[in-house]
């Protein structure tokens, strides 16, 4: 029996919008991520010469930032700073960091922080060295 023409012929699409639609998902599932982090410039110090550590012993800048114990009943929640086994405000840390840029703004700063400890802090501390200019500061949690 033969066909008969038709005489508008159409042409069914949805095959071809699923073939396209399981094309995207396909790719973006098999797309390969790049990882930001390996590109990321990061310096890091060299390695101190031992007529150098010498000089830098002089100077220790550890600073620790926990949460205070007992915080006012008004006050808002700040953090405890330690300047070498020293509790301080923020403004006297200002002083030292201040002093400490007078003599190197290549001073090592190490910061502690607890887990516990508030960001308001962390973020006020990298802000005084950030003031001084002191860029050589490694941030570690305890």
């Amino acid at each position: 029996m033969a066909r008969k023409p038709q005489d508008n012929p159409q042409l069914d699409m949805t095959p071809m919008i699923d073939v396209v639609f399981e094309l995207i998902i396909f790719f973006v599932v098999t797309i390969k991520q790049e990882d930001i982090f390996s590109r990321l410039n990061v310096n890091r110090p060299a390695p101190a010469s031992s007529s150098s550590s010498s000089s830098s012993d002089d100077i220790s800048c550890n600073i620790e930032i926990g949460k205070d114990p007992m915080p006012g009943p008004r006050q808002r929640r700040e953090g405890l700073i330690v300047y070498n086994k020293r509790t301080v405000s923020i403004d006297q840390l200002d002083g030292f960091l201040k002093d400490t840029a007078a003599v190197s703004t290549d001073t090592p700063i190490i910061v502690k922080c607890t887990l516990d400890s508030p960001h308001k802090t962390l973020v006020d501390v990298l802000d005084r060295c950030y003031k001084y200019k002191l860029y050589s500061v490694s941030v570690f949690t305890l």
